[in-house]
């Protein structure tokens, strides 16, 4: 991994500028000059990986429709039954799929539990920074985009490797775990289980104001409200569960953002806003929502004093995972609580609905190439840029526009 200093104005996790296309900074209101440059004071660094590193991991190119451009990697353990989950891992803005499926340790929980492993890896011809565009319409709904690319590789990998549709599992981290959250939202029926890592709510953002707005400070709203941004949701259908994980010191992704993915998700399953059970852990607190009959369906796990990253265990012996950026040592390791919570080594398992993983598979991915969604051309995103902020002083602006160029955002 190599640090790319200076490279403040659109490099981080989730980044606001360079994740969003010029056609998001039309007919906004800015937020305060002190807000903006405090933002950008916390995207400062950023990591970058090779993109055509991918270690362990196997390439496929063919796997049916492709709206999305993603890359699909994929990591077999070798002699997994037939009849095993398959768990899809989401890397965040500036990693790699290979970066992020090793570092967090899936690739040896793999090898540990028996399941098998899809990490698809965006463009940067996509997104600059290669963060999923959690935000883009094009890119969240049904049959749209990168979500429908996502969906093809799962199908791809069920009928290849002859693995259970009923134990198929998404997790992600900061951007992957907002996407990770998107296929929960879209595709609740090709997922036994998720988790959201550092993520947000689905549906929340739709331009850069309202990105920069609930990154750094989540408008208030109910539990119903969040819900009514998930249209896709069948609620007489399956329902995935899910594990949320947020650092209550992360200044990237504002830790409220957990608090309201777990109220849209509790409002989705129909449960109560009060958890059923709130234990704390040994370094932090974890608050359980059950169904009638007992399974915990979501888990909000909150670790103090973790920054914005997966929290992880890498000292002990049995740990998974290595350091590196966005992979934090935290006494807890995520990766492996959440694939307790997941009971994804406990055989064939069943799902929470009528379990429509086979019918899912039919609506995944469109039967004919889509219209591409408007993708940021790096030239022209540095230019929306300066425009947003074309009214600030114009030595704040020359310190934007020198950052820009640095990431190669501007000419």
């Amino acid at each position: 991994m190599i640090e790319r200093d200076g490279a403040f104005a659109a490099l981080q996790h989730l980044n606001w500028a360079a994740a969003f296309p010029p056609r998001c900074f039309q007919d906004i209101t800015m937020p305060s000059l002190g807000d903006t440059t405090a933002m950008l004071a916390r995207l400062r660094r950023a990591s970058f990986s090779a993109p055509d590193a991918i270690g362990r991991l196997e390439r496929t190119d063919d796997f049916g429709v492709n709206p999305g451009h993603l890359t699909m990697l994929s990591y077999r353990p070798e002699g997994l039954a037939s009849g095993s989950p398959l768990v899809v891992v989401l890397h965040g803005c500036t990693q790699t799929a290979a970066a992020y499926a090793e570092g967090a340790g899936w690739l040896d929980l793999a090898d540990r539990m028996g399941f098998m492993i899809l990490a698809p890896q965006q463009a940067q011809s996509n997104n600059p920074n290669r963060c999923f565009n959690w935000f883009l319409a094009g890119d969240i709904r049904r049959g749209k985009g990168e979500g429908a690319s996502i969906a093809a590789m799962v199908g791809h990998l069920l009928d290849a490797h002859d693995l259970d549709p009923q134990r198929v599992f998404v997790t992600g981290l900061s951007a992957g775990g907002a996407m990770a959250g998107v296929m929960l939202a879209v595709y609740p029926d090709l997922f036994a289980g998720g988790a959201v890592i550092a993520g947000l709510p689905y549906g929340v953002a739709r331009n850069v104001q309202s990105a920069m707005q609930v990154m750094n400070r989540p408008a208030a709203r109910s539990g119903a409200d969040f819900a009514a941004l998930v249209p896709a949701f069948h609620q007489g259908g399956s329902r995935p569960r899910l594990s949320i994980w947020h650092g209550d010191a992360d200044r990237t992704v504002h830790v409220q953002n957990a608090h309201d993915l777990a109220q849209q998700w509790v409002a989705l399953q129909g449960l109560p806003i009060a958890p059923h059970r709130v234990e704390p852990l040994a370094h932090g607190t974890r608050s359980t929502w059950r169904s009638a009959g007992g399974e915990p369906l979501v888990e909000l796990n909150i670790v103090r004093g973790l920054g914005h990253g997966a929290p992880l265990s890498m000292k002990r012996a049995g740990d998974v995972g290595k350091a590196g950026p966005f992979l934090l040592e935290a006494g807890i390791s995520s990766s492996l609580e959440i694939v307790r919570f997941w009971k994804i080594d406990e055989g064939r398992g069943e799902r929470s609905g009528d379990g429509g993983a086979e019918r899912a598979l039919e609506t995944i991915a469109p039967t004919q190439p889509a219209a591409q969604p408007e993708r940021p051309e790096i030239g022209g995103l540095g230019e929306g840029v300066m425009k947003a902020v074309s009214h600030v002083p114009a030595g704040v602006q020359d310190v934007i526009a020198k950052a820009l160029r640095a990431a190669g955002l501007l000419k």
